[in-house]
């Protein structure tokens, strides 16, 4: 596979493989891995969301404002 990166892109890729002292190519690898793996938890828990709404398993609004407020106090 070919990917082609702009040439700002790919000064500041070769720039931090440097610093890090490893290949480009391996920090791509990683970097598409961890898209990879990302996506497919998020659409694991959305797919796990659909099925408890299915169920009427919902989370009630005070509920809600109760985990914002402990996660982002002020």
């Amino acid at each position: 596979m070919d990917v082609h990166l702009s040439p700002d892109l790919e000064a500041k890729l070769s720039r931090i493989a440097a610093e890090q002292g490893r290949p480009a190519e391996a920090l791509v690898q990683e970097a598409v891995e961890r898209l990879v793996d990302c996506d497919e938890w998020f659409l694991r828990e959305v797919e796990k969301g659909l099925e408890a709404a299915d169920w009427g398993e919902f989370v009630g609004h005070g509920d809600v404002r109760k985990m914002i407020d402990s996660r982002y106090p002020g």
